[in-house]
């Protein structure tokens, strides 16, 4: 007997036998390859979906494996249903993802995101108005959250790290609940010589009592084809919108100036011609933030449009 026969034979014995994973299919060619001619842009919307249906069909088998183990029948056929429903609620969220990826498409055309980065056109000082990083300055924000009260510390480091050639400022950012660590993240930004500022790369944790839980959203430009992208624009326009950092299936953030003269009132102060982006992530279709920026400052307003929630400028301190 083959071991495919043996391997069928075995999934007879299963109680639900002849489930069905539910993936998605992406399109080809006629000769089985894949079809560019939709453009890079669409063409990445359906790769990261195909990858997202394949994702969920390789966690629903091993659930179903997991679901093999109970001795009893009605335990093993409950847990697979369970993961059917599971299954289901993961393909729609890759569908949900793609619409997402496609919307992006549909404004920014379909080239390829390819950004070229010149070590020779970026320079080591980040004094860009709206997102200026003095090292040795720590901006601090607070507010109520779901969870318990936030306290965020973005402190600009000393350090450097040459990412792609380019010498890259170093951020520390750390987020407490209720005044328990639950994030501590590395960030890493340049400026172009344009004036531009831009996202190199991060390496996050998330924590639960003090224990590391994940890295999701740790990427570095360069590494596995993440790319960096851009944090703050030059030259700020009503309508821009762009990549703020590219590593599929893991950190896919976009923004888009919505406003030049906001007026924002926070525990830090009051500040007149704010810059308002939106940012939004086809990881995460539901989420939508208002990011408020004043020259000469930088970030100090983060507004939750779904929730409403706040995270506030409170202090600036420098060393």
């Amino acid at each position: 007997m083959s071991a495919k026969q043996k391997g069928m034979m075995a999934l007879a014995a299963f109680p639900l036998a002849g489930l069905t994973c539910g993936c998605v299919t992406l399109s080809v060619n006629g000769n089985g390859d894949l079809d560019l001619s939709s453009g890079g842009c669409t063409q990445t919307a359906q790769a990261v979906l195909k990858a997202c249906g394949l994702s969920a069909e390789e966690d629903f088998w091993n659930a179903i494996g997991n679901c093999a183990n109970f001795s009893d029948l009605t335990d093993r056929q409950t847990c697979a249903e369970d993961m059917k429903t599971a299954l289901g609620d993961a393909t729609n969220e890759c569908t949900v993802q793609f619409d997402a990826r496609q919307a992006v498409c549909d404004r920014m055309g379909p080239a390829p995101y390819d950004p070229v980065i010149d070590p020779s056109n970026f320079v080591t000082v980040i004094d860009n108005p709206y997102f200026p990083l003095t090292p040795g300055t720590t901006f601090i924000y607070e507010g109520q959250r779901t969870q318990g009260f936030e306290h965020v510390e973005f402190f600009v480091t000393h350090n450097t790290k040459v990412i792609l050639g380019v010498t890259c400022v170093e951020a520390r950012d750390t987020v407490k609940v209720n005044g328990e660590l639950t994030e501590d993240t590395l960030d890493w930004f340049a400026q172009d010589t344009d004036g531009n500022v831009w996202y190199f790369g991060e390496n996050t944790h998330e924590l639960v009592g003090g224990l590391i839980t994940t890295i999701d959203g740790t990427f570095t430009g360069g590494v596995e084809s993440a790319k960096p992208g851009i944090v703050m624009e030059a030259h700020p326009a009503i309508g821009d919108f762009y990549h703020q950092e590219f590593d599929l299936g893991n950190a896919e953030d976009f923004a888009e100036v919505v406003n030049l003269t906001e007026s924002v009132t926070v525990p830090a102060g009051t500040y007149g011609q704010c810059l308002k982006t939106q940012e939004t992530s086809p990881l995460e279709p539901d989420l939508l933030e208002y990011k408020f920026y004043a020259p000469g400052v930088g970030n100090v307003l983060t507004v939750d449009a779904n929730t409403g929630e706040k995270s506030e400028l409170v202090q600036i301190t420098r060393e």
